[in-house]
């Protein structure tokens, strides 16, 4: 991990922190110590400078205090100019504050001294290039090649890294922004958002609801606003914009759908923005827009089941919100659970059925990868003294989506969407934790015997799969799975009808597919797969290549294909399959050469990985 130089001026100290501030954290990733004051709204004014890949500004946070004399939080990377007070007369005076030892993890506390009335809090800073949340992008690296860009990644902790926060899911504050960016940029955040570029290059935002700070979201670029529905549209680059309005045409549908199932949309407006392809992620629920990677741009709509996961996100993460990192799944497994539900409603059972038993194939996979006895294969998860990125994993999604799935089929899909109703409405705007979801689930449903809760507490504490399996079905994969049995039978071509696949059929084929190279050329020949517009499809078959030792062969291809896709799920995997394979060479040319073009989220993950495996 890079790590930034801290420079105080005026009233810092270098006294040591308090153990109390360090041990006994409700929240074991954030310094911040609520229950004695935090932060309720801010006032942010910022100026973002692409020359020197600085986000300058000044962060006035209204504070609520109850026994604090102190105010902590969490900061990892940006420098503090100078810290003041405001007082409830508009009093205002130089800050005592302390910058405390580093944790390898955490960063720094960042403990100011409140006086008696204190009301504000106001902070000078500056970013450093160690903000792992920020990616600054060069003209080159975007799709329209005219502009620089800009944006953010805070989640899980990384909104410390460009912004000094309270930087815990537990603790939640409104925000106004005022954004300066270079004439002829756009500037959109997690908040109400322009839809026009404005000449001077000045913009507004106001976010009149609670979120934490890792939901705070910023992109800067060369992009325009482009309508779907009534309160939802687009924001992309003009060569991605036309392509990107026709991918999502069913976005109104989504959230009409989304709300007939668990209540009204409660963020106003719902709009995607489509970033450039070194985006780590494949979507980021941000409050009001959504950041989205350009490889869900398939040109056949196939695969928009992100979009309803990021819609479903407005609901069970930004609306009820996980506690701690620790009960993570409750924002993913909810959320994926919730996607499968919107999908089913548009497209149809059949069509969500097929997600999710891909979804149960990458449960598999997770669970193997980690080994069944693993603690991070909990729900519940213990993450003391462990980096939160550890824990992200399929298992969160999809092992808490079979637990709502059991649920559902325990209590009856009419009676666990009334459920369901409920617990959105009854925490809603506040955080949750495993252990109060649980109470008031037994508490809603008194009729269930009280063997459930035994069985409940397995799904949440324990490690490994449990024993259920929900009832998919797929005629579509079956018929893949019987002409894949007469492609091995007879290795011919002539068995495979794939003129009309979706691009989940074609994942459920190579996924099946076994180690054998003879089949492996006609494949590629017939269909080069290697070089799909698909990203789902063509990450899946390079790795399937390099397994069966056509690595060395297709560098070039896994060269361009590396060099052209940032988001983290599709790079990890094909590095680390290289490596396995004996490529360990090739492996490190190639990132040296498309490193530059990785958002830190990803290039951190994959540098990690060649200096562990080459150990």
């Amino acid at each position: 991990m890079i790590l930034g130089l801290f420079i105080a001026f005026g009233s810092c100290t270098n006294a040591t922190i308090p153990k109390t501030i360090i041990q006994n954290r409700p929240d074991p990733h954030s310094f911040s110590q609520p229950e004695k004051a935090k932060t309720t709204h801010l006032e942010l004014d910022v100026v973002c400078d692409f020359e020197k890949k600085q986000i300058i500004g000044t962060a006035t946070y209204t504070i609520e205090r109850t026994t604090g004399e102190e105010i902590i939080l969490d900061l990892n990377g940006p420098v503090i100019e100078s810290i003041s007070l405001d007082s409830e007369l508009g009093k205002k005076e130089n800050a005592e504050f302390t910058i405390g030892p580093l944790d390898s993890i955490l960063g720094y506390p960042l403990i100011i001294k409140l006086k008696q009335d204190t009301r504000k809090i106001i902070i000078n800073y500056h970013t450093t290039d160690a903000a792992k949340a920020l990616q600054w992008m060069t003209p080159s690296m975007t799709f329209s090649k005219k502009f620089p860009f800009l944006f953010t990644q805070s989640q899980s902790i990384f909104a410390r890294t460009w912004l000094p926060c309270q930087d815990s899911p537990g603790i939640r504050f409104t925000y106004n922004a005022k954004v300066k960016v270079p004439e002829g940029m756009m500037a959109t955040m997690s908040a109400t958002n322009p839809q026009a570029l404005n000449p001077q290059g000045q913009y507004t935002f106001h976010m009149d609801q609670h979120i934490p700070a890792y939901l705070m979201a910023l992109a800067v670029g060369d992009f325009s606003f482009r309508a779907i529905g009534p309160r939802t549209g687009v924001y992309a680059e003009s060569n991605l914009l036309e392509k990107a309005v026709w991918e999502f045409e069913d976005l109104e549908k989504m959230v009409n759908a989304a709300e007939q199932l668990y209540g009204t949309y409660p963020w106003g407006r719902y709009d995607v923005i489509v970033l450039p392809s070194s985006f780590p992620f494949g979507g980021m629920e941000n409050p009001k827009l959504t950041f989205l990677t350009p490889s869900v741009i398939a040109g056949d709509r196939s695969l928009t089941s992100l979009l309803a996961h990021e819609l479903a996100h407005s609901w069970s993460g930004n609306l009820v919100t996980n506690a701690t990192w620790e009960d993570f799944w409750l924002n993913e497994g909810f959320t994926t659970y919730f996607e499968s539900r919107i999908m089913e409603s548009l497209y149809g059972k059949e069509y969500a059925d097929m997600l999710s038993l891909l979804g149960s194939n990458d449960l598999k996979v997770a669970m193997t990868e980690f080994g069944e006895k693993n603690p991070l294969t909990q729900l519940k998860l213990d993450l003391k003294n462990q980096d939160p990125e550890d824990a992200l994993s399929d298992i969160a999604y999809e092992k808490g989506k079979r637990l709502l799935r059991y649920l559902e089929e325990r209590v009856g899909r009419d009676q666990w969407d009334l459920f369901l109703r409920s617990y959105f409405k009854e925490f809603a705007f506040k955080s949750n934790t495993t252990e109060r979801f649980q109470k008031y689930l037994l508490e809603y449903f008194k009729e269930l015997n009280s063997g459930i809760q035994d069985t409940i507490n397995i799904w949440l504490y324990k490690p490994g799969l449990i024993d259920f399996t929900p009832n998919y079905t797929s005629k579509k994969f079956d018929a893949v799975d019987q002409q894949l049995s007469e492609y091995l039978k007879h290795k011919t071509l002539e068995s495979l009808h794939t003129k009309d696949w979706s691009t989940h059929e074609w994942i459920h084929f190579i996924h099946s597919l076994p180690i054998q190279a003879p089949l492996v050329e006609p494949l590629e020949q017939a269909f080069q797969l290697s070089k799909s517009k698909n990203a789902e499809i063509a990450s899946i078959w390079l790795i399937y290549l390099i397994k069966n030792d056509y690595g060395k062969q297709y560098l070039a291809v896994i060269d361009g294909f590396l060099a052209g896709v940032g988001r983290r799920k599709f790079v990890l995997p094909i590095f680390e399959q290289l490596i396995d394979s004996g490529l360990k060479e090739e492996a490190k040319q190639i990132f040296n050469q498309v490193k530059d073009g990785y958002h830190p989220i990803t290039y951190n993950s994959v540098n990690e990985l060649l200096s562990v495996k080459n150990k």
